[in-house]
């Protein structure tokens, strides 16, 4: 950094505590609406492996196709193609592994929401076809390895995996998550303070239950071995204090305080420089905030909500509310996802009925049920009681959430049947987990061109 540089920060007005709050608030005019993400592995149709970055038929090709044929604006690191963002406001960007991640506009419901998915990703079907490709949802990919997988080349990615290699044990998840994994996330909003508190505390207590009834990586390397969620496994050995339950979201009293200082607590990652993505060191951003970077310069707003991306908890929680414990569902039932999380979150009555459900157990046993789930599944127990009845209760909650939205003309009468295919789990006491293993050894015969056929995207015609 230039001496003007380093002038030019040391004279702007530092960030102090007081101004971090803001951080979680819900900007002026916020209405509750709805956001979809969907990560997905971009495979080969026949070896079920992961695209690789370059080359003629690599992620990169396929980024490039998608700006010559459908338009948008790319996005970069530094040299490295990393997304699309498409006129009609959706951002088509990559993991680290190469998995291609959609972000929906938000929606005003659900059948809207779900819609604008499915054209996008049947298109982007269509065009990586044309690569020898198939879009393959779920919660990982199902026959890399992680020592085999590949990389995308950006400097951020680098820094990561410097960061969690130094921490041992503790961070071997991480090239796991960073390489493998998928899910399907949910974003929805909070309109006050005590409305934060409220929906916060109710999608951070049912987390684990959502997640036990959604597991659906069965597969390692092409191999059963008996964990149903690879993915949710994998995040327990990622750095236990930016993993897991949001700790202020199971304690009272729940503020945009209490939600500072508990990140206030935990250590940066890395940084975004002038002069590129850094190690931020082992410090906590309250260090920095207080003492500086080592490069002379001090924390501004957008170390504060870069921070706040590098915490992973279940919900990751700034001006809305991002749900992050489950795998992600087979493309057909993605709907599921969002249904459910807009059912419990959205209608008040529901909302508080599943709060009352779940309010009395610890933190304790919840991080004990999130341990317990990559193999339990629906088995999973959360104090005294199983991931099974406890998902029946919430979903009847989700459901009666969903017709009254409907009722109040805020769904399309459609949207409650999304969730048939989670009644459709505990009618049968199969998981999609435990529904791939099974045809995993018959259907698809222990071929890869067989599993990758039966899970694609369809592409659109």
């Amino acid at each position: 950094m230039s001496t003007q540089e380093q002038h030019s920060s040391r004279s702007r007005p530092r960030l102090r505590v007081p101004d971090l709050p803001e951080a979680f608030l819900a900007p002026p005019g916020a209405r509750e609406r709805i956001g979809l993400e969907v990560e997905a592995g971009v495979l080969d149709e026949t070896t079920g492996l992961a695209a690789p970055y370059g080359g003629p038929h690599g992620m990169a090709a396929l980024l490039r196709q998608v700006l010559r044929e459908r338009g948008g604006s790319p996005r970069w690191a530094g040299e490295v193609l990393t997304g699309v963002h498409l006129p009609d406001g959706t951002k088509l960007t990559l993991e680290h592994g190469g998995q291609l991640e959609y972000s929906s506009p938000p929606a005003d419901d659900l059948v809207t929401l779900v819609a604008a998915m499915r054209r996008t990703m049947e298109d982007m079907a269509a065009l990586a076809g044309q690569h020898g490709l198939a879009i393959v949802p779920g919660g990982n990919l199902p026959f890399d390895r992680v020592d085999t997988a590949p990389w995308v080349p950006t400097v951020r990615g680098g820094v990561m995996r410097t960061y969690f290699a130094g921490l041992g044990p503790e961070g071997e998840g991480a090239p796991h998550i960073m390489r493998l994994s998928t899910s399907t996330q949910t974003t929805l909003d909070h309109l006050s303070e005590d409305d934060l508190a409220s929906k916060l505390r109710v999608q951070a207590a049912a987390s684990p239950v959502v997640a036990a009834l959604l597991v659906n990586s069965p597969l390692y390397a092409g191999r059963l071995d008996g964990v149903l969620s690879h993915r949710c496994r994998d995040w327990l050995r990622m750095d236990p204090r930016r993993v897991g339950s949001p700790r202020p979201a199971l304690r009272t009293p729940l503020t945009a305080k209490a939600l500072t200082d508990w990140a206030l607590g935990l250590p940066m990652i890395y940084r975004h420089s002038p002069t590129g993505y850094r190690l931020a060191g082992p410090r906590t951003f309250a260090d920095h905030l207080r003492d500086g970077f080592d490069d002379g310069t001090f924390a501004g707003w957008d170390d504060w909500l870069s921070h706040l991306d590098q915490i992973y908890t279940t919900v990751r929680v700034r001006r809305n509310l991002e749900t992050r414990a489950p795998d992600g569902p087979p493309y057909p039932h993605i709907p599921a996802l969002p249904a459910l999380w807009t059912g419990l979150t959205y209608h008040a009555p529901s909302r508080e009925a599943a709060w009352e459900l779940l309010r009395h157990y610890t933190p304790e046993e919840t991080e004990a049920a999130q341990r317990a789930l990559p193999a339990d599944g629906l088995a999973t127990r959360l104090g005294g009681d199983t991931a099974r009845d406890l998902a029946g209760r919430l979903l009847a909650l989700a459901r009666a959430g969903l017709e009254a939205r409907v009722h109040a003309g805020l769904e399309q009468p459609e949207a409650p049947a999304y969730l048939d295919p989670l009644d459709e789990i505990l009618d049968t006491d199969e998981t999609f987990a435990e529904q791939t293993a099974r045809h995993w050894r018959t259907t698809y015969r222990n071929d890869p061109a067989r599993y990758v056929k039966a899970h694609r995207v369809p592409p659109a015609v």
